[in-house]
């Protein structure tokens, strides 16, 4: 397979303008006083379909000839792939069918359907849809729009670093989250390329560290768990990747938790004011987790904003629990009477609002005449939480978490 060069990503350039949104970057002071130096933030969540993705959809399919528009285009993806092939598609007037899991959450598949793709439903899992596209494509002589293993999907997605360059030519530090790896492979072959003394940091899921493993020249594990940075779990890493732009370009990876994730979520929300998915906000975690390794201007790649509103709420008190302005509290007490009011009033005089509580007296772990209270309250910080631990334990209470 050909390997991109800088003059496929300046190609991809022409083809892409007046198609794409050259999305802003400015820099940000809450996440710079967070991490202690200037911090940029590429805000490619405002992107088309809101992700980076289109950028090489659009290249790809604008490669194709003639023949190949005419027979069409089969893709093969869970939410953002999908939306920026469904829209490069209509945009080049070809037709395209999308190949989902059928647990793809309803709004991403009607915004793909809404792009004038056609979608199609196969299977529990990625590799289900994966194997059904390669079936109707040989069946019916489709041709297939890989998400990352392309020279023409890496070099669209490559236009970003010509963009971070032009807007700060001094950056001299790049965070990029890491699923396949077409995202940074482009944009770290650009970066590169224009300043090759820029640093180019990649982010991985501690859920999916298949790359990182790769990187640090570990056997791949090759499994993954359940994420909310569902945008970059990916089960195997790819050879191909690794070998020809990864281990070339990238000088560091990685990985970072759901609770970190869920707190830059949070963070992105209220100081930026802007909605970042997890595999997007997986950068701005990355970055805050090795600031010590940062530039003097660094860039963070916010790579899409497409998240699940179902689990919106959940990933807010996540990131709340993670920056100590929501605790759950689990202390059991001696069962009589006069002591929860005991407790709510340690509580009010620590000036925490309680949220939820629940009272057990029949739990398992109890001993008779014990008490199981749980309480959900809403704190400043951390340490304010400490202080009502403290004042807890001195009434005798035993304390859960």
């Amino acid at each position: 397979m050909k390997v991109t060069t800088f003059k496929d990503i300046k190609t991809a350039e022409e083809k892409l303008k007046g198609i794409i949104k050259r999305t802003p970057m400015s820099h940000s002071r809450n996440c710079s006083e967070w991490a202690g130096t200037n911090i940029h933030l590429k805000m490619e969540n405002e992107q088309y379909t809101g992700s980076f993705k289109v950028r090489g959809a659009y290249n790809k399919i604008q490669s194709l000839t003639d023949e190949e528009k005419k027979r069409g285009v089969i893709a093969s993806s869970a939410g953002n792939h999908a939306q920026g092939v469904a829209l490069s598609s209509k945009l080049s007037g070809v037709s395209a069918k999308i190949v989902m899991p059928e647990p793809s959450p309803i709004v991403k598949v009607e915004a793909t359907r809404s792009y004038g793709a056609e979608v199609i439903l196969k299977g529990d899992f990625y590799d289900d849809a994966f194997n059904h596209a390669q079936e109707l494509k040989d069946k019916e002589g489709y041709t297939f729009v890989p998400p990352y293993e392309d020279p023409h999907i890496i070099a669209g997605q490559g236009t970003m670093g010509l963009e971070i360059f032009e807007d700060l030519p001094e950056a001299d530090c790049v965070v990029c989250s890491i699923g396949g790896g077409g995202m940074i492979s482009g944009t770290a072959l650009a970066m590169k390329t224009l300043n090759p003394k820029c640093k180019i940091i990649g982010v991985v899921s501690d859920s999916a560290q298949g790359m990182r493993e790769m990187f640090q020249h570990q056997q791949p594990t090759n499994n993954k768990r359940a994420t909310i940075a569902d945008g970059i779990s990916v089960k195997r890493p790819s050879p191909y990747m690794y070998d020809n732009y990864i281990s070339k370009y990238v000088d560091e990876i990685v990985a970072v938790s759901d609770d970190e994730i869920a707190e830059s979520i949070v963070f992105l929300l209220e100081r930026a004011k802007s909605v970042v998915e997890g595999a997007g906000a997986a950068a701005l975690a990355g970055a805050m987790k090795v600031k010590d390794k940062l530039g003097t201007n660094s860039v963070v790649l916010l790579s899409g904003g497409n998240i699940d509103m179902n689990l919106v709420a959940t990933i807010i008190n996540r990131g709340l629990v993670r920056q100590g302005r929501l605790a759950y509290i689990s202390v059991i007490v001696e069962d009589r009477p006069g002591k929860l009011s005991k407790l709510v009033e340690i509580m009010a005089e620590s000036q925490a609002n309680i949220l939820e509580v629940r009272h057990d007296r029949a739990s398992g772990q109890l001993m008779v005449k014990e008490a199981l209270i749980e309480f959900l309250v809403e704190t400043k910080n951390g340490s304010q939480i400490e202080e009502i631990r403290q004042k807890l334990l001195q009434t005798g209470a035993k304390i859960l978490k």
